[in-house]
């Protein structure tokens, strides 16, 4: 049987946490930060999220080896 790859792009984005859940980055704070509000920023400012329950079984998919 051969290797699966990983797919980069999702190695980057997405970490598996010990319990088996995907944790993510939250967006809209990379840039254009001045038209935002502190409301939006602050809510933002915690790096780490969950993934979507529709999206997990894709996204274990492309991390065939990330099975803690």
């Amino acid at each position: 049987m051969p290797k699966l790859k990983t797919n980069k792009a999702a190695k980057k984005r997405y970490k598996m946490t010990a319990t088996g859940k995907i944790k993510r980055t939250t967006s809209n704070r990379r840039h254009l930060l001045a038209n935002k509000t502190k409301r939006q920023k602050k809510g933002a400012r915690n790096p780490s999220a969950y993934a979507d329950k529709t999206c997990v079984a894709g996204i274990k998919k492309l991390l065939p080896y990330d099975n803690k």
